[in-house]
């Protein structure tokens, strides 16, 4: 009976030990529950997700060798460019003149108005504000602009012949009351003496945006 006793007291002793080691593995701070551990999983996913969709994102913006440049005095050349930009998922950049046109500069019926002046004479060359755009990396150009007195406005002659077209394919469009492209794309063709040109079109916010620019494919 005294043996038995032994041994049951030496089991129970043994047990209680086992028993204290368990508790303290399980408390200290670097253990984690299997629910904490799938937690944690499922946040580096989702984070590593969030971070690899970010980059893709960059990277395909970076990727984008197309722009859409335009000068909008009402607001109309602006609305197709944006079209443009948006069908394309091109870069945008708006030409901005450093004298901002009024809408008396723009009275086509006043001889003596800005925009009459500016027109009648083909050296005329308005001044653009801020700094001056980098072209590099862009191999698609379109070039958007209003029609004023049947031609390009003369900022527009300001800005191609700033800059260097070469190894770029360039589309000009234009809006208007009425009048048709016309001469103005070939006029900036000259102007900017390099660049592959393509035939220009005079576009409005009703006009087939995509489907003419997948027939410029």
């Amino acid at each position: 009976m005294k043996t038995q006793s032994k041994l049951t007291k030496i089991t129970a002793l043994l047990l209680a030990v086992l028993l204290v080691f368990s508790l303290a593995s399980c408390s200290q701070p670097g253990a984690k529950s299997s629910s904490q551990s799938k937690t944690e999983t499922k946040q580096t996913e989702s984070g590593t997700s969030e971070k690899t969709a970010k980059e893709t994102a960059k990277s395909d913006k970076n990727s984008n060798d197309t722009i859409v440049l335009y000068f909008s005095a009402t607001g109309t050349t602006k609305g197709v460019a944006q079209k443009i930009a948006s069908v394309t998922k091109a870069e945008i950049y708006e030409i901005v003149p450093e004298q901002k046109y009024t809408d008396a500069d723009l009275d086509w019926n006043d001889e003596n108005s800005r925009t009459t002046i500016e027109q009648n004479d083909s050296s005329v060359r308005p001044k653009i504000a801020g700094k001056k755009l980098s072209l590099d990396g862009y191999k698609t150009v379109y070039i958007g602009y209003p029609i004023w007195w049947g031609e390009e406005p003369r900022i527009m002659d300001t800005f191609v012949e700033s800059y260097d077209f070469s190894g770029k394919t360039v589309i000009p469009f234009c809006t208007s009351g009425g009048s048709g492209i016309g001469s103005s794309g070939s006029n900036l063709e000259k102007n900017a003496g390099s660049g592959k040109w393509l035939e220009g079109e005079r576009l409005s916010d009703s006009s087939d945006i995509e489907g003419w620019v997948d027939s410029l494919k």
